[in-house]
């Protein structure tokens, strides 16, 4: 699959931060609980959100060549009000948009999946702002909406995610999600966006297009995207689930992240 341009990331990586400061200084409930990640509240999610992103510019920064260790990176430990929380996520954006930009995409950074490159960095780090934006806005009870090249990038991640799983983890519950004859179809309805997953007895096959499979779940990039990272009931209206809907269910409780 082709990855976005190492600018495009960057640039999504701002525009997601300023989308997620809007919902810190729209007068969300810091103290509610986010009901897509239950056991946080807003402003454990944002604090997780804005260390992850700190990690991820220290790692880049100083070139590691091994994960650096959380106690050295202030890990979701910012300020307690919503101004001066706004102003903690700002820094920290404005940070990590400049180390990834400053660094390229090529420059040799340790990564946990097997691509050790401050583009996987970039890339890491728009999707998770992308998801957890998201359970920002379901639980502040505001729209979201995201560009379809960064959804449909961020489902490839996460299939290339599970690949990974499957060919390095042995333990890992993707190791369930192998057998031949399987298969699971991802469209969008509002675009021509769609890619097919196939259940191999090694790793998962995952190539672009529509065809028929086991199961498909239809409807605007954005829900199927919230659908399949578990942000988004199988049964909205606004999708459709087609086939074997027990595989569908069986995958993502097997295969969630983020």
């Amino acid at each position: 699959m082709t990855l976005l341009p190492h600018d495009r990331y960057c640039d999504e990586i701002a525009h997601q931060v300023g989308l997620l400061r809007t919902v810190v200084t729209s007068g969300a409930d810091l103290s509610a609980t986010v009901p897509t990640c239950p056991d946080w509240s807003m402003e454990r999610l944002v604090r997780h959100t804005g260390g992850a992103l700190r990690w991820a510019e220290s790692m880049v920064r100083t070139r590691a060549r091994e994960a650096v260790p959380e106690d050295r990176v202030p890990l979701g430990e910012g300020p307690g009000n919503a101004a001066e929380l706004d102003a903690w996520l700002a820094e920290t954006g404005d940070l990590l948009v400049a180390t990834l930009r400053e660094a390229g995409p090529d420059a040799e950074v340790w990564s946990w999946a097997g691509i050790p490159t401050s583009g996987f960095w970039a890339r890491r780090m728009t999707h998770e702002l992308t998801i957890h934006r998201a359970d920002a806005a379901l639980a502040a009870g505001q729209p979201y909406e995201v560009a379809a090249d960064i959804a449909a990038d961020a489902i490839d991640e996460w299939l290339q995610i599970v690949e990974f799983a499957q060919r390095t983890m042995p333990h890992d519950a993707a190791r369930e999600l192998r057998g031949p004859g399987r298969s699971i179809h991802l469209h969008a309805t509002d675009g021509t966006w769609g890619t097919v997953v196939e259940l191999t007895e090694d790793v998962i096959v995952r190539r672009p297009g529509h065809e028929k499979a086991t199961v498909a779940l239809r409807g605007p990039l954005t829900a199927v995207l919230l659908a399949f990272y578990r942000r988004l009931p199988l049964d909205s209206p606004e999708l459709e689930v087609l086939g074997e809907r027990e595989l569908l269910d069986f995958w993502l409780e097997r295969a969630t992240f983020g």
